[in-house]
């Protein structure tokens, strides 16, 4: 039995209507063995059976060999088709999509980092790429995944930044590469939009909780989960102020699911939680969820006076609009993360 089964009979519980349109259909989806990509792949092949959709996906990946290690069961499920490939130049598969999912993104690290012109090309190479075939195969409906990042630096006195805000990352500074991309391709999803018909809303991705997660690279949460389950003191890099907040992965592939269905054209919906925690925070509720007895080691200690830095995101537009909202609580989302975890 798939041990995600209770997650993704929740996510058809809430929002079996969003995968509706897929019956009989085939769906190109980019990144689609990362993360994000993983989920929306477990939420569709889940809906395809349990509703009998008769639909069918398509999953550009890099490494579709790790994959299938790693996700066996999707990798063999006869809906499901590997496409080797990167997505700023691929082969495109023959036939009609209605559905794109462009999911696919620059690998964050500071080794890309120290290659911001290419970094930065190859992310809007790719959002151009996807576009053009989306425009050629006859893709009536496109969900951009951007980020939260393309806000650029939240104000410390803004509790949560909605997608009516006007700031943005800094155009002096290369670090700020993921964010400005991200900006870029929302642009080119626009303007495709318009000029050819494609309905193409844009999902703003924040942080999240979950299986798939990886507990060490360069997710909070993740390593704060891989140090408890390794029975590690949980490492602080930081001083701890700064304030995150984090949505279950199976709401964030709800969500994703539900904006691709009935999302408006060109609109930016912001997917994550308005429950902004401190990272100091976090890990006491990390320990005290896991196993109570964790020390937690701070690195840094914080400097008197200034302000906390906060990325949380408004949510009111996807309530609003599309009647999203999360369903699983942080400490549960922790649970439910490492006894995935100590099951693999």
């Amino acid at each position: 039995m798939n041990r995600l089964a209770r997650d993704l009979d929740e996510i058809l519980d809430r929002s079996h209507a969003a995968f509706e349109p897929l019956r009989g259909e085939r769906v190109f989806i980019t990144g689609g063995t990362g993360f994000v990509g993983t989920w929306l792949t477990e939420a569709f092949a889940w809906a395809n059976r349990r509703l009998a959709l008769g639909a069918s996906a398509v999953l550009l990946s890099r490494d579709p060999e790790r994959f299938r290690q790693r996700a066996p069961h999707l990798a063999a499920d006869d809906a499901i088709v590997l496409l080797e490939g990167d997505a700023t130049a691929f082969e495109p598969p023959p036939g009609t999509f209605r559905f794109v999912i462009h999911a696919a993104t620059a690998i964050t690290t500071p080794a890309i980092a120290e290659r911001p012109v290419e970094t930065f090309e190859a992310d809007v190479r790719a959002t151009r790429t996807v576009l053009e075939f989306a425009r050629t195969a006859g893709t009536e409906r496109l969900l951009y995944t951007s980020s939260g990042a393309a806000y650029g630096p939240q104000p410390p006195e803004l509790e949560a930044v909605g997608e009516t805000y006007l700031g943005g990352p800094s155009t002096v500074d290369s670090a700020t590469l993921y964010g400005q991309a991200k900006r870029v391709s929302e642009f080119l999803c626009t303007a495709y939009a318009r000029q050819f018909g494609i309905v193409a809303p844009i999902a703003r991705l924040f942080a999240f909780v979950g299986p798939h997660l990886p507990l060490d690279l360069n997710f909070a949460i993740g390593n704060f989960i891989g140090d408890v389950l390794a029975g590690r003191p949980i490492a602080i890099g930081g001083d701890g102020t700064p304030y995150r907040s984090y949505l279950y992965a199976a709401d964030l592939a709800r969500w994703c699911w539900t904006i691709l269905a009935a999302g408006e054209s060109a609109r930016i919906y912001n997917v994550g939680s308005s429950e902004a925690i401190s990272i100091r925070d976090l890990a006491r509720l990390v320990a005290d969820t896991l196993a109570p007895q964790t020390q937690i080691a701070i690195a840094k200690a914080a400097v008197p006076g200034a302000p906390a830095a906060r990325y949380v995101p408004a949510v009111d537009r996807a309530a609003a609009e599309l009647r999203l909202e999360p369903a699983v609580a942080l400490a549960e989302g922790i649970r439910r993360t490492a006894d995935w975890y100590r099951k693999t």
